[in-house]
C-alpha cells in the first residue's frame, strides 16, 4: 500500500495528497493525533512496525517497533527493535501503555491471536489505534490474506478484549471510485499513460467532492479503529 511511502505522499501539493492519498493522509493524520493524545514517556508498540515510518510521530513516547519482516523483499527492516510474529510477541503481560497496528491485519493469517497478543501486552485502559482495509487490491503477495467489514472489526475487538470506541470508514463510494480510476493508469504502458491520465485524472479529481451523498460509507477503502484494552479477566 502507498501509505508505507511517505516520500510519494510529501512530493504532491497538500489539496492533491488529499484527494488522491485520502485514505494515506487519513491514516496519517490519525496516528499523529494519537500519538499527541500519548503522555511523555508512554511506552508504545507498533505491531507490524515494517519500516517503523510512524516513529517520528512518538519521539516523546517510548517507541517499540516489531515485525516479523516477511511483507515486503524491498523494504529495509532494520529500524525495528523486535523481530517476532504477531501471535507471539515477546513482551510481558501489561507492558504497553498504547499500541498502533496500521494497515497489517490482513496480512495476518490468524488477526483475533495476534489481536489477543495486542491485547495481552497492553496494561488494562491501554489504548489501540487500529487501520484496516475494506476495499483494496491484492499487495505483499502471497502475504495478503482478508478484508474487513466494520462489524467483522467490531467482532474481533470484543473477541480480544477491546472495547471499540470508534470505528470510522474513510470516505465512501465516490473516494472508492476515484482511486480505482487512478489505480487504472498502472495497465496502459508508456505513451498510453499519459493518454489514459486525460481521460481518468479529471473525474478522479472531481469524484471525491460528491462523497458526501454517501452517507452510509459501505463503500469504502477501509477503516481507522479507536480501542481501549479491558481489564484482565481474573
Amino acid at each position: 500500500m502507498m501509505a508505507n511511502h511517505p516520500g510519494i505522499q510529501n512530493r504532491l501539493p497538500v489539496f492533491l495528497r488529499r484527494q488522491v492519498l485520502h485514505f494515506e493522509t487519513a491514516i496519517e493524520e490519525a496516528v499523529r493525533a494519537f500519538a499527541a493524545s500519548l503522555p511523555d514517556q508512554a511506552c508504545l508498540l507498533d505491531a507490524g512496525a515494517g519500516e517503523c515510518q510512524y516513529k517520528r510521530w512518538f519521539s516523546r513516547q517510548r517507541y517499540t517497533g516489531v515485525d516479523l519482516a516477511v511483507g515486503d523483499a524491498s523494504w529495509n527492516y532494520g529500524g525495528l527493535d523486535a523481530l517476532a510474529n504477531l501471535t507471539a510477541l515477546p513482551f510481558r503481560d501489561g507492558a504497553f501503555d498504547a499500541c498502533i497496528n496500521i494497515v497489517t491485519l490482513e496480512h495476518l493469517k490468524e488477526p483475533l491471536a495476534a489481536l489477543r497478543e495486542m491485547g495481552r501486552v497492553l496494561r488494562p485502559g491501554g489504548r489501540l489505534l487500529l487501520v484496516a482495509p475494506h476495499e483494496w487490491e491484492v499487495h505483499q503477495a502471497p502475504h495478503d490474506f482478508f478484508r474487513y467489514t466494520r462489524y467483522g472489526l467490531e467482532y474481533l475487538l470484543s473477541e480480544s478484549g477491546f472495547e471499540a470506541l470508534s470505528v470510522q470508514p474513510v470516505g465512501g463510494y465516490f473516494r472508492l471510485l476515484s482511486r480505482r480510476l487512478l489505480n487504472g493508469l498502472q495497465f496502459f504502458p508508456g505513451l498510453w499513460a499519459i493518454l489514459a491520465a486525460l481521460f481518468l485524472a479529471p473525474p478522479a479529481l472531481l469524484l471525491p467532492l460528491l462523497d458526501g451523498m454517501d452517507r452510509e460509507k459501505n463503500f469504502t477503502l477501509g477503516y481507522i479503529c479507536s480501542a481501549v484494552r479491558q481489564p484482565f479477566s481474573s
